[in-house]
């Protein structure tokens, strides 16, 4: 990091560590000497100015020349034939030992990246190396003990203690990152005379951004000597492109001036890392640190440690599957009996509040909250119902799509902060459309943080210009951390997605059986109404033959039958009239269901009005006040039914009731206009008689009582109402009247 990069009026602060270009630094480490080549013409378009040393050709013998100029004949059909066709795209590729034209012994590593081939190479140290058979063996017996630990913990311990071993480094340590790139040293194996790091915290501008991206592109870095200049590459930019030479994946990269400060502060002399990567994230490093002297690592050696880093992360994923084992069969064998008490209702939401205590049981947490549109529903240790709104009203804005977990929700939302219960959040969102979640929460828990000097570095004016300065002092610094509870694991987000797809899986399955319901009852109904049609229709042919006939016998037969015989007769006429009444009705209310309406502009106004005069005398039979309110709104229906709705409410409200004085009320809902109502003091209805009265041909009362009627009025009503899109109920008390109300379309 340089003054080029960062201008004296920027203002500084930990971002800028994470713009530093390391991947283009324009040097090498000096152990090694690098070439990059065009592959075009198969010439050298840059080199390191130490070429000459470890090469044995100076740069400017070099530049613009093709690569068979160093190389033996024999590498170089080896190479042609062998390693160019191989896929070299950012994968280096380790290469057999050979003699350079020059002579020079030199060990090599080849890539491609950004259109350029990449060739590094090293003095070839064959005999300061391990014997590639004391390597397997060495490796072999690391990787089994490795194996043999059970916990997270005695893993990462073990293979501290392992790779010291196998790398005879001054100190080991593996170094895990946390959710905000902060880490912490979580296990140390190290020389007796040093101090120890375990359990200390480094903030997260000590590794910064792009320091971080590298470690998760390149498995092994390694600095072979911090005290050592670096090498430029000559020219500094490549003249094919006019771009500085992309080292992201060459093992010779020259280290940051920022990073070598903090490891001279540090009194690192060389240092070498593995990146452990876990679900192709950098969990963490094993950081090994030489203190006295250089530490020089050979390409077998090498290969074996790039080897330990990929075991280390394939079993870093099996360690914390198996240390989580028993919760996560815990987890799932609670989700299916979640799920099959859901499936077993239509109301899931009911199902996991009348089993609270199991469901508290499935997810550690002190307290959880079930929101289905405006209702709230708590159980255990949980915020207020106020405080959890804020905590929805926070979510529904800034929480994601499905799942958001956190451990510190006061530095998410300063305006819901309530730790003492709900210092964690794990919130799950049931639907996209409506505000419905499933939230659990985790009371603060205080602790103390060590850190390694004040993670917030001071802005100073250091050997490489206006910068922030790697860390001088790494004296403990202890942090009183307050506001946050016990992490949420992964295995308890990835059981609440689990829970949240059976919940929509449910809601889905449930919904296509009820569509298949209701696809099956319009059929049924369509059917019925063609059936009842047809049925009345030709039933009305032979019923009027059968009172035609008995009106004959009667007339021309009387003084031949005997008295017995004409009342039977005239019974069989009465039977007649009132089974064509029936027929009349049943067809009448087909028609409705069947005929497509004729909606128009209505005024009920005017319906009203002209209904009231066509029932006038049965109004005037009785002392009868009418009410209807003012001003009652237009509509979009069909008049002739609608004014059917009006004469059938109306007609019932005048002719059950016993008052001497009937009152009768007309009118409608004035806050959204489409609420009517019909309201009598009548004889009233008893309230398990209130579904009853709209089936067809249902009456409460005797055929002649209250002026008689087939039953089949108020069944028409309702079916006219709902041919609207409406809907039709009633209040009612045994003597205090009745008040039916019903809905329509919008009104103006």
């Amino acid at each position: 990091m340089n003054e080029t990069n960062f201008g004296v009026n920027e203002e500084v602060d930990l971002t800028n560590c994470d713009r530093e270009p390391i991947h283009i630094p324009g040097s090498i480490q000096p152990h090694g000497a690098i070439l990059a080549i065009d592959e075009s013409a198969m010439q050298v378009v840059q080199t390191s100015a130490n070429a000459m040393e470890i090469i044995g050709f100076a740069p400017d013998e070099l530049l613009g020349e093709s690569w068979g100029k160093f190389l033996p004949a024999e590498t170089l059909a080896y190479l042609e034939r062998e390693i160019l066709p191989k896929n070299l795209e950012a994968t280096p590729l380790y290469l057999p030992p050979f003699r350079t034209v020059a002579g020079k012994d030199v060990e090599a590593i080849i890539h491609r990246f950004d259109g350029v081939l990449i060739l590094e190479l090293e003095e070839n140290r064959a005999s300061e190396n391990e014997s590639s058979l004391a390597l397997y063996a060495s490796l072999k017996a690391t990787l089994a003990q490795l194996e043999a630990t059970k916990s997270v913990a005695d893993f990462c311990q073990k293979a501290a203690e392992q790779v010291r071993e196998f790398t005879n480094f001054d100190r080991v340590m593996i170094y895990r990152f946390a959710e905000d790139d902060s880490g912490a040293v979580v296990a140390e194996a190290r020389r007796d005379d040093l101090e120890s790091f375990q359990g200390v915290n480094y903030p997260a501008s000590d590794i910064p951004k792009q320091a971080r991206a590298l470690y998760l592109k390149s498995w092994l870095r390694f600095k072979v000597d911090n005290d050592a200049d670096s090498v430029p590459l000559l020219p500094e930019l490549n003249p094919k492109t006019g771009k500085p030479l992309d080292l992201s994946y060459a093992v010779l990269r020259s280290m940051s001036p920022v990073h070598t400060e903090y490891l001279r502060n540090m009194g690192v002399r060389a240092t070498m890392s593995l990146s452990i990567i876990r679900d192709e994230k950098l969990w963490g490093l094993v950081a090994c640190h030489h203190y006295a002297a250089p530490r020089y690592v050979a390409h077998d050696a090498r290969m074996a440690r790039e080897f330990l880093a990929h075991f280390l992360s394939l079993q870093m994923a099996a360690k914390e599957a198996s240390e989580n084992h028993e919760y996560i069969r815990h987890l799932t064998v609670r989700h299916a009996e979640l799920v099959e008490l859901m499936a077993q209702t239509d109301d899931f939401m009911q199902v996991l509040l009348d089993h609270d205590e199991k469901f508290l049981e499935w997810i550690k947490a002190d307290g959880a909250a079930f929101v289905v549109k405006d209702e709230i529903r708590l159980f255990g240790k949980t915020p207020s119902t106020k405080e959890v709104g804020a905590i929805l009203e926070w979510l529904d804005a800034h929480g994601g799509d499905e799942i958001y977990a956190t451990d510190h929700f006061a530095a998410d939302c300063q305006t819901a902060d309530c730790r003492d219960t709900a210092a964690g959040v794990l919130a799950v969102r049931l639907s996209k459309k409506m505000p419905n979640f499933i939230l659990w929460f985790r009371p603060e828990i205080s602790q103390s943080v060590n850190w390694a000097g004040d993670p917030a570095k001071p802005v100073e004016i250091g050997e490489f210009g206006e910068r922030l300065t790697p860390r001088k002092s790494f004296d403990l610094w202890v942090e009183e951390v307050a506001g946050k509870s016990a992490p949420w694991l992964e295995c308890e987000i990835e059981a609440v997605g689990n829970l949240r797809r059976s919940i929509i899986e449910i809601i889905v399955r449930k919904a296509e059986v009820l569509a298949n319901l209701n696809e099956e009852l319009q059929r049924s109904n369509i059917e019925l109404d063609s059936f009842a049609y047809i049925a009345s229709h030709d039933l009305k042919e032979p019923l009027r033959g059968i009172h035609n006939f008995s009106h004959i016998l009667i007339e021309n037969y009387s003084a031949d039958l005997p008295e017995d015989g004409r009342v039977k007769l005239q019974t069989l006429m009465r039977l007649t009239q009132r089974m064509e009444s029936l027929i009349e009705s049943l067809l009448h209310y087909s028609r409705i269901g069947r005929t497509e309406l004729s909606k128009a502009k209505v005024d009920l106004n005017k319906v009203v009005r002209e209904t009231l005069e066509m029932i006038e005398s049965r109004i005037s039979e009785k002392t009868t006040e009418i009410i209807v309110a003012e001003n009652l709104p237009s509509v979009e229906a069909d008049e002739v039914l609608l004014r059917e709705v009006f004469t059938n409410l109306l007609t019932n409200a005048v002719k059950y009731n016993d008052k001497q004085i009937r009152r009768v009320e007309i009118g409608f809902n004035e806050t959204d206009g489409r609420n009517f109502y019909v309201r009598d003091n009548g004889i009233g209805i008893a309230e398990k008689n209130h579904e009853t009265i709209f089936r067809i041909f249902k009456r409460l009362h005797g055929r002649d009582k209250f002026g008689g009627g087939i039953g089949a009025g108020l069944t028409i009503t309702k079916k006219i109402v709902e041919r609207h899109g409406g809907n039709l109920w009633l209040e009612s008390l045994p003597d205090q009247g009745t008040t039916f109300y019903f809905t329509l379309g919008a009104a103006e």
